[in-house]
C-alpha cells in the first residue's frame, strides 16, 4: 500500500531519498484521482524495492502542494535522488504510468 505523505515528512521521504520516488498528488473528491488510485496502489506493491510510491492529499498537505505548483489533481511527480525529473498532470493510463515509472527508474 502506498504510504501517505504530509507537509511534515515530505522532505525526509522524498527530498532525502536515494533512488526513484513517485508522488501522487490527489484529492479525495477528485474523480480521475479515484480512477488511478488502484493502479497507484498496485504499482506501490509491484515496484517495491525499485521505487518508492507515495500519495499526498493536497488538502491535508497544502503547503507542499503549493510549493510544487500543483494546481490540478491528479498530478504525479517523479523524483530521482531528491530532484524532480518528470511530472504528469491529469490521469495517465496504466501503460503510460508504467512507462513513466520505468523511464524514471532506468534513467
Amino acid at each position: 500500500m502506498a504510504e501517505f505523505l504530509s507537509d511534515e515528512n515530505f522532505n525526509e521521504k522524498v527530498k532525502g531519498a536515494n533512488g526513484t520516488v513517485m508522488v501522487d498528488f490527489f484529492a479525495t473528491w477528485c474523480g480521475p484521482c479515484k480512477m488511478i488510485g488502484p493502479v497507484v496502489e498496485q504499482f506501490a506493491k509491484e515496484y517495491e524495492g525499485r521505487a518508492a510510491i507515495y500519495k499526498l492529499d493536497v488538502e491535508d498537505a497544502a503547503g507542499t502542494a503549493m510549493s510544487y505548483g500543483v494546481r490540478g489533481v491528479p498530478t504525479l511527480i517523479f523524483f530521482r535522488n531528491g530532484e524532480e525529473t518528470e511530472r504528469i498532470v491529469g490521469a495517465p493510463t496504466k501503460d503510460e504510468l508504467r512507462e513513466a515509472l520505468e523511464r524514471n527508474i532506468n534513467g
